[in-house]
């Protein structure tokens, strides 16, 4: 991994925290029905377990057996256990080894191989050329620039590859919690956010997203918004991602097409 800049520095210490807090992207899903995942994979199931349906859309699970896939900033053992158990070649890589240490330890539960790389997603040098036929990405707000992740995945992916990717809506970045409401606390043109929990994370604008695709080569297949399907949790703590993200959403799915050989 290429030396680490200070993004990537205060972003690794706050995963690996994470995985010491044991929060729940960082805990490995070591009870995951195998039939069920298929039944999923074919558009089977609605409603979807909550599990399953962070993993959208469904149909990027279709037909990866025997596939050489890629979980691009996705370490903790969830999304490879997936494509692990569904016969995939899996590849993780994230920034945190915490991280990849949950990825191992359900391939070792499962028994599954899979190969774990410590590096950050804008730089994937220590894979080779047009090595993938899956790219399933998330975390891209913890980076400033989309398209250093962009050109790194169009070179891996082979011709004909997919890359799946999340993103949150830019408008509604940066929302607080004021009591009785969520408040926009930052104009539009504000694009780094220090959280109070550590992290460093970036508004992505629309643009950036969608042309940087475009012109990496690749043809944007499929969009979906997910929030629009989450239904307000009267548990939840105001302020917190599960009662915000019903009522302000914001998160959506891109999934593209590499249509060019990158050599």
């Amino acid at each position: 991994m290429r030396e680490k800049d200070k993004v990537a520095i205060i972003n690794k210490k706050h995963w690996e925290r994470m995985v010491r807090e044991e929060c729940g992207y960082t805990i490995p899903w070591l009870d995951i029905d195998a039939d069920l995942i298929r039944q999923y994979a074919r558009g089977e199931l609605d409603p979807a377990p909550e599990s399953l349906a962070v993993m959208s859309p469904c149909n990027i699970l279709a037909d990866v057996e025997g596939k050489d896939v890629l979980c691009l900033a996705s370490g903790g053992g969830q999304q490879s256990a997936v494509f692990g158990l569904l016969g995939a070649r899996v590849t993780v890589v994230d920034l945190a080894q915490g991280q990849l240490e949950g990825d191992r330890k359900a391939a070792a539960h499962y028994g599954y191989d899979i190969t774990t790389i410590h590096a950050d997603m804008r730089d994937l040098s220590r894979l080779d050329d047009e090595s993938f036929d899956i790219v399933y990405g998330t975390a891209i707000c913890y980076v400033p620039d989309t398209r250093q992740v962009y050109s790194e995945v169009a070179r891996v992916l082979r011709l004909g590859g997919v890359f799946r990717m999340d993103f949150g809506q830019p408008a509604v970045h940066f929302m607080t919690w004021e009591g009785d409401a969520y408040r926009v606390s930052k104009p539009y043109f504000e694009k780094i956010d220090r959280r109070e929990n550590g992290a460093i994370e970036f508004r992505h604008y629309m643009d950036d997203i969608f042309n940087g695709l475009i012109d990496t080569g690749m043809s944007i297949r499929q969009v979906m918004d997910l929030s629009r399907y989450e239904k307000p949790d009267p548990q939840a703590l105001p302020g917190s991602w599960a009662h915000e993200a019903p009522y302000i959403g914001g998160h959506f799915v891109i999934v593209a097409k590499n249509m060019e050989e990158h050599r």
